[in-house]
């Protein structure tokens, strides 16, 4: 059976909503909410303020990870410190996964580059996770969405570093391109093994820059709002959205695509299909 993927042209905190009680799926236990908490200075991540009618409803905990790289995030202290700047403990119990060490260590016994991924130890805390991407380009995976939250995005700072250098953290930034985005799949497959199935993904295309939420000066966004989607198949759902783009008519879609394809950023999409954690075949159901 092709994974359903949920549609709606509609961005609203209201649709986002309306799109989780459409898919049905009941998040069991204690929930982790994970999203992207924004760099100091970057104007296009989706706010609070947005994702509040969906939080609320689940009653979850916000979580985030510390990042590997300079900026108002690579600490615990100044991670909670912009959290607090942009909102997200104003309305939500926040959690940085790996505010504390040791991180825990999830087998990837199928991987094809790495066989390890490091997670911060608070995930034993959840039983269950919502993944709220905001759909957009990146300066190294070419695109960011399902797959990257599940990965990069749930990696500690440490376990970031281990990913983007294929298991040498020296290698941040020399590793070979393709067995990093082949290592984004592997540890997103970990993610998804560790939750059993308990999991939900929306992601959103709206402030669809060629940039990435953790650049402090990003590109302003491209193209046309296209609208949310979600599914229980986080490969689905990113395969879903990169047809979206190159299927729309909007002049500015050349620009991302081109960031994209320059990054060979549907080889994460391939590699996480060969893993089985999802698939690339869906069926859009649009929702108005």
């Amino acid at each position: 059976m092709k994974a359903k993927v949920y549609f709606s042209r509609t961005i609203t905190p209201e649709k986002v909503l309306e799109l989780y009680k459409t898919l049905g799926k009941q998040l069991p236990g204690k929930v982790a909410i994970k999203l992207h908490s924004g760099e100091t200075g970057n104007q296009n991540f989706l706010k609070p303020e947005f994702w509040k009618p969906v939080i609320d409803h689940i009653g979850g905990t916000v979580v985030e990870c510390n990042t590997a790289y300079e900026g108002t995030r690579d600490t615990t202290e100044k991670h909670l410190k912009t959290m607090e700047e942009h909102g997200w403990s104003k309305y939500f119990e926040v959690d940085l996964l790996d505010a504390e060490g040791p991180d825990k260590e999830l087998a990837i016994p199928k991987g094809r580059k790495i066989q390890k991924n490091f997670v911060g130890k608070n995930i034993e805390k959840y039983d269950s996770m919502l993944i709220l991407s905001h759909f957009k380009g990146h300066p190294m995976g070419g695109f960011g969405g399902a797959i990257k939250q599940l990965s990069i995005g749930v990696a500690s700072s440490y376990g970031k570093a281990y990913i983007h250098g294929v298991g040498d953290t020296e290698a941040f930034w020399t590793s070979d391109h393709d067995s990093f985005l082949e290592s984004m799949a592997d540890a997103a497959s970990s993610v998804v093994e560790y939750f059993h199935g308990n999991a939900v993904y929306i992601n959103v295309m709206k402030n669809m820059s060629v940039d990435c939420d953790c650049c402090a000066v990003a590109e302003d966004p491209c193209m046309k709002d296209i609208g949310i989607l979600i599914s229980e198949d986080p490969i689905a759902i990113d395969q879903a959205c990169l047809d979206l783009v190159y299927a729309a008519d909007d002049p500015g879609r050349d620009h991302l695509i081109e960031r994209i394809e320059s990054r060979n950023g549907v080889h994460t999409v391939e590699a996480a299909a060969e893993l089985g954690f999802g698939s690339r075949e869906y069926e859009l159901v649009e929702v108005d």
